[in-house]
């Protein structure tokens, strides 16, 4: 099942799209909007689902996607982590910076009061502070109790999702070293216009991870097409770690950190920073340079057959 938000207001109007992601029937009849439905999701997941079997059978309207936003526009909590051992090796090298202790997961409490739609232009104040983009799958769970076991934590997962967190890369370091944390260098992320319920990926969705390529073009010229398997830690992990001394509420999305794989030179990157992380251990110092405003930036899973379960995130980047 597919779910979307029709742009409009603070949270939008929630529908459920076919699986092509041609057409879309209103859900306001079950649940006004993506949150209210993760409220009760127990309640709700029965009736969104015959709204898809209709779909299936040939109903519904042309889903026009300049009207999409996020799936949840705005929600009350996002945990992004580091989940990649290769992309975390060379953000080490990158910053020189030592690695964490052995053992936990990297994790870190992000802006979640408004996530930029598919489509929507990415307006920032510098191209000195160092643009740069994020490829990620996320996870969007219902309410999860604290201390909740790894294990347990699989049944939470509701939906899935695919995410460009945007990154201010000369900012980051300096935040780094004041140990409190990002602010200033983590603007809003960027949802694809579908979420998806897990058992949408078939055999995709395995061990709490999206076992797809994310391709990401650069201004039209591919930069990255990492497989999302190869997380050192599962969703249902993280989710384990970030409940360990609190509660989840219904809506908070958890993030994989960037997609990376250990062949980088093969497949490319899903950040720019990582990219100049092996340019330094190959040629001893960065080459390729930061986004600048007009840029463009891509990025889609494919299932094997072509098909697109999230949709295509499709921006540019422009000064505020």
């Amino acid at each position: 099942m597919r779910l979307a938000t029709l742009a409009g207001g603070a949270d939008g109007a929630l529908v459920v799209a076919s699986d092509d992601g041609v057409r879309h029937l209103s859900a306001q009849a079950v649940a006004p909007t993506l949150q209210a439905a993760l409220d009760d999701w127990g309640a709700v997941e029965p009736a969104l689902r015959i709204l898809g079997d209709r779909l299936g059978a040939g109903e519904g309207e042309v889903l026009d996607p300049a009207r999409l936003a996020a799936p949840l526009p705005r929600a009350w909590q996002w945990l992004d982590g580091s989940a990649y051992a290769s992309h975390r090796e060379l953000m080490e090298k990158l910053f020189n910076s030592a690695p964490p202790p052995g053992g936990k997961p990297l994790m870190y409490q992000g802006m979640s009061h408004r996530f930029l739609g598919p489509h929507e232009d990415v307006s920032l104040p510098r191209e000195e502070d160092g643009i740069d983009f994020e490829g990620e799958f996320g996870v969007i769970v219902d309410a999860v109790p604290m201390g909740v076991s790894a294990a347990n934590a699989m049944a939470h997962i509701k939906l899935v999702v695919q995410i460009n967190d945007w990154s201010l890369r000369i900012l980051a370091p300096i935040e780094m070293q004041t140990g409190f944390g990002w602010v200033q260098a983590k603007p809003a992320c960027s949802v694809a216009p579908f979420a998806v319920t897990p058992d949408t990926l078939g055999e995709h969705w395995r061990d709490g991870r999206v076992h797809l390529p994310l391709l990401v073009d650069w201004n039209g010229t591919r930069f990255g097409a990492a497989e999302g398997g190869a997380m050192e830690y599962g969703f249902h992990e993280l989710i384990a770690h970030a409940a360990s001394t609190r509660d989840l509420c219904a809506g908070t999305i958890l993030g994989s950190g960037t997609v990376s794989n250990a062949n980088f030179r093969d497949i490319g990157s899903s950040c720019i920073a990582e990219r100049r992380g092996i340019e330094i251990m190959d040629r001893g110092k960065p080459i390729t340079n930061f986004l600048q405003f007009g840029d463009r930036v891509r990025m889609e899973a494919l299932m094997p057959d072509g098909t697109s379960p999230f949709g295509a995130l499709d921006q540019r980047v422009v000064r505020v």
